[in-house]
């Protein structure tokens, strides 16, 4: 017997932990992540769960940032993160606003190396 849809019992609410797009590497050692700390630690450390309130979410992200900081492919996952880019969660040791600062320098810097004329 299947139950009506309205009917059926309703998951409790969990942060979506998007897709993790990731690039191998070219050399030999296999893809950087395999040797990312996080994949030890809960994927709700580096994504937002909805509704956040903010000083949960700071104290998230100085957590994630903290195993950011011992992990041996931070750079690489931080370059994955710029370069897909990715909109959301703690990669590479920088939030997603961060990152987006990042960009934007990165941006204007590439403007004033092409037009070196308009630097001045």
């Amino acid at each position: 017997m299947q139950l009506p849809p309205h009917s059926l019992p309703v998951a409790p609410q969990v942060a979506a932990v998007p897709r993790q797009r990731v690039p191998a590497r070219d050399d030999e050692a296999g893809p950087w992540h395999a040797e990312a700390v996080c994949r030890r630690d809960e994927a709700g450390l580096f994504f937002a769960p909805s509704k956040e309130p903010t000083a949960a979410r700071l104290a998230r992200e100085e957590a994630a940032k903290r195993v950011c900081a011992r992990c041996p492919v931070m750079i690489e996952c931080r370059e994955h993160a710029l370069l897909q880019p990715e909109p959301y969660g703690v990669w590479g040791g920088l939030t997603a606003a961060e990152r987006r600062v990042v960009l934007a320098r990165r941006r204007r810097r590439d403007v004033e190396l092409k037009n070196p004329a308009s630097a001045a």
